[in-house]
């Protein structure tokens, strides 16, 4: 199985890589690939660019990424109770290729902060407009306090309700 993991964050410290990443670890034998949105970084959407120039090669190269995949773990970060800029941008451009940007693929949504929302609002968005976007949502957490629950030298949760919940949503993608 191909895992695309990524964090719908442009941080190089991302909190929501570490645990995009720890959740694909779980799944014993899978092939993943950690995406840095920072690889794919397009000026700023508008419909005078795309009509301008087309669709940038990085929205190209994204959504083959989502395309080669048999299956996505997107760690969404929160930036004034939305999704990111960084993460925003990237997905308006390519969903000038294809409205179902995420192909049917089947998908674990994760979302983590430092405080104890969890960066909730931010995974309720991306929940709600799921079925617009062609998300087959398998499992879905959020993950307060991250400091408190994660380990970053071992790279791993340490509150064991925690992690049994994100298990359970990343194993699903196996069935």
């Amino acid at each position: 199985m191909k895992v695309l993991a990524f964090a719908a964050s442009s941080s190089r410290q991302s909190i929501n890589k570490q645990l995009a990443s720890y959740a694909a670890s779980l799944l014993e034998g899978a092939q993943v690939e950690v995406l840095d949105l920072n690889d794919f970084e397009m000026p700023i959407y508008s419909a005078d660019r795309e009509n301008e120039n087309g669709i940038p090669a990085q929205a190209q190269a994204f959504y083959s990424k989502i395309g080669e995949a048999d299956a996505i773990i997107i760690s969404f970060a929160e930036h004034n109770g939305s999704y990111t800029a960084a993460y925003k941008n990237i997905f308006d451009w390519t969903s000038r290729i294809s409205q179902k940007v995420y192909q049917d693929k089947p998908m674990v949504l994760l979302a983590t902060s430092p405080g104890p929302g969890g960066a909730q609002s931010v995974l309720n968005s991306a929940n709600g407009s799921a079925p617009f976007f062609a998300m087959d949502v398998k499992g879905s957490l959020s993950v307060p306090s991250f400091y408190d629950v994660f380990d970053a030298d071992k790279g791993e949760l340490t509150d064991e309700e925690l992690k049994q919940q994100l298990k359970e949503s990343v194993f699903s993608l196996q069935s």
